[in-house]
């Protein structure tokens, strides 16, 4: 029992030395570190010197910890600055498709505007509206009508090609049935080489060209235009280019958007005056000039 009492006493009495010492050397390193001297500086110099390297393996984990710190720091910045550039390319994609969407009806309108059609063809254009239903799977209603001037059978373009033909007329509305329906068949003519066929529609937007009368000089890309045959359609107005399908035979690539219609021009055709003899011609140029 007294045994354990002296060591306890003892080691009481360590620990005090101990702290004792503890303290004098932090007391003398805070005096040297407020020290103002050039000896004082030479001293702490080699302090640093001598006692840093022995503790570079203790500042490894801070190091490491600092730096970890800092990644995540950086790669929180990086992900934020991530999401706001999603938002922006997403918001960049909504005004981009706007852009588009009125660069394509820019462009209608002007082709609508720029269009060249012989100068015995009238014209009046309309809007396309959404369809309530026909007998035709590929049709359209537009808001143009009998009072309007126009008739069935009438040709519609949509400034770049040949849409279709009036297929029923109301007072204010007349419905479009389109080159690409089953119940379409216009004579043409495909250029340069003249030979003649017929557009046939089967509810797809390249129909076949049916009963060429000759493969001689035709060619994909060859332009296809109206032949005025029969008299259902004006001459000469483009419905679009030659192409091969896998099998070999000839379709047509349409020219017109038949799927982003929105106006249209419905062609009516000035009837030509009979000439009889050279007589009429002479009364017709006088009352031209005049």
């Amino acid at each position: 029992m007294a045994q354990d009492t002296s060591i306890s006493n003892s080691w009481k009495i360590l620990r005090r030395f101990l702290v004792g010492i503890l303290f004098v050397l932090l007391l003398g390193l805070f005096l040297l570190s407020r020290i103002d001297n050039p000896r004082a500086e030479r001293f702490r110099m080699a302090l640093v010197d001598r006692f840093f390297p022995s503790f570079e393996w203790a500042l490894v984990p801070v190091t490491t910890a600092t730096r970890m710190v800092a990644d995540f720091q950086s790669y929180t910045r990086v992900y934020e600055q991530n999401q706001e550039l999603r938002r922006e390319l997403q918001r960049m994609k909504g005004w981009r498709e706007a852009a588009l969407q009125l660069e394509q009806k820019n462009a209608q309108l002007l082709a609508l505007n720029n269009v060249k059609l012989n100068p015995r063809l009238a014209f009046i254009t309309g809007e396309v509206m959404t369809d309530s239903g026909s007998p035709f799977s590929q049709s359209a209603l537009v808001n143009i009508g009998r009072q309007d001037g126009v008739r069935d059978g009438s040709a519609a373009v949509d400034g770049l090609g040949l849409v279709g033909r009036i297929a029923g007329v109301g007072e204010v509305t007349s419905r479009i049935l389109f080159l690409s329906d089953v119940s379409s068949s216009v004579p043409v003519i495909i250029m340069p080489s003249g030979r003649r066929a017929i557009v046939r529609g089967d509810n797809s937007i390249v129909p076949p060209l049916d009963f060429l009368d000759s493969e001689v000089g035709v060619q994909a890309g060859s332009r296809v235009m109206t032949s005025g045959d029969g008299g259902v359609f004006p001459s000469d107005i483009l419905i679009g280019q030659v192409a091969i399908d896998p099998q070999g035979h000839f379709r047509v690539r349409l020219a017109a958007d038949h799927e982003n219609l929105e106006f249209i021009r419905v062609l009516k055709v000035t009837p030509r005056e009979d000439i009889g003899g050279p007589g009429d011609i002479i009364g017709i140029a006088i009352g031209a000039s005049e």
